[in-house]
């Protein structure tokens, strides 16, 4: 919820969990803000240091039990920053410094422990200074000469390309991307990992979701914000290609590997570095004219044609039964409207869906912990009360959310969210990789891939109705449409969570 509310408004999150053992209980959702830069302070108690003595001191027995000898050693490697509160007078110091550390560019999560002892003093008063005295989350600007020299590649190329996944964490840079593509045609592929709306999809140079197509023929790549822009054992870019990588750390020096080229690292805010490359380049627009007008042609039918191809794939599955997620998606799509927030962790296609407001779209951290979506549906929710949000999960991320407290919190704090389980049945990303590694395998010649069915599936919408909701099981795909109708209505007139069991196809 803490990663969700973060990101509708912007403002840093404190989060509390039980010693050690909730520590590692929430070590995937830390794991997937730091991939994602979601500045939270998470925060645990710490076992009582001493046995005997002191108020606060060992009482029970798993006060033994539950001691490390390193507590923040669990989860070190994925925060920027972690320490012990060793006193009282280090209190407003010591917190104003997890501010600082976790807005600081690039964000992400800082970790604070505490000592039973320390919280269990006994202090007649407490100073506070007003604001703090240590700045936070201040924009970088790029190197002057880094941005001429851009300018000058992107002026000169014929096939650029721009691939990102993450620009539209913050909403101002979706605006100096458009700004950008449009001053010299430049085509915009969303890349592999799609967490935000980056960019419209209806635009005429929004080219899909998949850079593959493109990058042999790439003279000049711009990567914003994607840790993994392409696959290098599916697509390289040729060797004469230029490739710019652009990002607060865009070496990604958090990643213990990661080999992508990059001919010029920009270190510095994308939206800033956004607005200065397009007012850079629109100076060269007039010499440059036909050529850019012949490109914008050229791929807005490129655009086109993709887009026919989607409506042409929704089409062909639309009266599949089990139900195609790509229908799903497309009937989804029909039903959202513009104050619609889609949570997605597992399975909505991309292709089906169109995005064109900024804010209006969040997909899963790259890390991939299992659980996220509900809980992130529930604090966008929090952060945007008026607003309609629906989360798309798969059933084992379902799962994996712990359902009932997520449905209880929805209920205990009147948080109608619309859950949309695409059920297949099965851990579909184990199978997908089974079949990727060993295409001439055992499990794929007998259609067999063990420890992987989700079968029988529960009845995941009883859940949603024992916590005062309302849950439907869905099988035909001509209901999906009318079932999204009656889950919306009794979320926004009836101010009650509603949850749609989907049964789509068992790959």
């Amino acid at each position: 919820m803490a990663y969700g509310y973060y990101m509708i408004t912007g403002e840093p999150q404190v989060v509390m969990v039980h010693v050690i053992v909730g520590t590692a209980n929430a070590s995937a959702a830390i794991m997937n803000a730091a991939r994602a830069h979601i500045p939270i302070i998470f925060s645990a108690g710490r076992t009582p240091l001493t046995e005997a003595g002191l108020a606060g001191s060992r009482d029970v027995q798993i006060h033994w039990a539950q001691e490390s000898f390193d507590q923040a050693s669990l989860i070190r490697e994925f925060v920027k920053w972690d320490y012990e509160l060793k006193h009282f007078s280090q209190l407003e110091s010591v917190v104003d410094r997890a501010l600082a550390i976790a807005m600081a560019e690039p964000r992400g999560p800082v970790y604070l422990s505490f000592p039973r002892e320390v919280f269990a003093e006994a202090h007649s008063e407490i100073t506070i200074t007003s604001g703090g005295r240590q700045q936070m989350g201040v924009r970088l600007h790029p190197d002057p000469n880094q941005i001429a020299e851009v300018t000058e590649l992107f002026v000169q190329a014929e096939h650029p390309l721009i691939i990102t996944s993450g620009v539209g964490r913050d909403p101002q840079a979706v605006e100096a991307l458009v700004a950008l593509a449009e001053s010299f045609a430049i085509p915009v592929v969303v890349g592999i990992n799609n967490w935000y709306m980056n960019f419209p999809t209806n635009h005429p140079l929004h080219l899909g979701f998949d850079p593959a197509p493109y990058l042999k023929e790439a003279d000049v790549v711009l990567v914003i914000d994607s840790d993994v822009p392409w696959f290098p054992t599916v697509v390289t870019p040729k060797e004469t290609a230029r490739i710019i990588q652009l990002r607060s750390d865009p070496m990604y020096s958090r990643y213990p590997l990661r080999g992508y080229p990059a001919d010029i690292a920009l270190a510095a805010d994308p939206a800033a570095t956004l607005h200065l490359l397009a007012e850079e380049m629109a100076r060269y627009r007039g010499q440059e004219a036909q050529k850019i007008s012949r490109r914008f042609e050229a791929l807005s039918k490129v655009h086109e044609r993709q887009r026919q191809n989607w409506r042409e794939q929704a089409e062909a599955v639309k009266n599949d039964k089990p139900i195609d997620p790509v229908w799903l998606s497309a009937c989804i799509n029909q039903v959202k409207d513009a104050e619609t927030i889609l949570i997605n962790e597992y399975d909505l296609i991309p292709t089906q869906v169109d995005l064109e407001i900024p804010g209006s779209f969040f997909g899963s951290s790259s890390a991939s912990g299992l659980g996220w979506g509900v809980g992130a549906a529930l604090g966008a929710k929090l952060a945007a009360p008026d607003k309609t949000v629906i989360a798309t999960v798969g059933d084992g991320s379902y799962l994996f959310c712990v359902p009932t407290a997520c449905h209880f919190v929805s209920r205990a704090c009147t948080l109608p969210i619309v859950v949309i389980i695409f059920n297949n049945q099965c851990w579909n990303a184990v199978r997908q990789a089974t079949r990727g590694l060993h295409p001439q395998g055992w499990a794929v010649k007998n259609n067999h891939f063990p420890l992987t069915d989700l079968t029988p599936t529960p009845a995941y919408e009883m859940i949603c109705e024992a916590n005062g909701g309302y849950g439907e099981r869905v099988e035909d795909p001509q209901d999906l449409v009318p079932a999204l109708q009656r889950a919306l209505r009794v979320v926004r007139e009836e101010q009650r969570q509603a949850l749609l069991n989907v049964i789509c196809k068992h790959p």
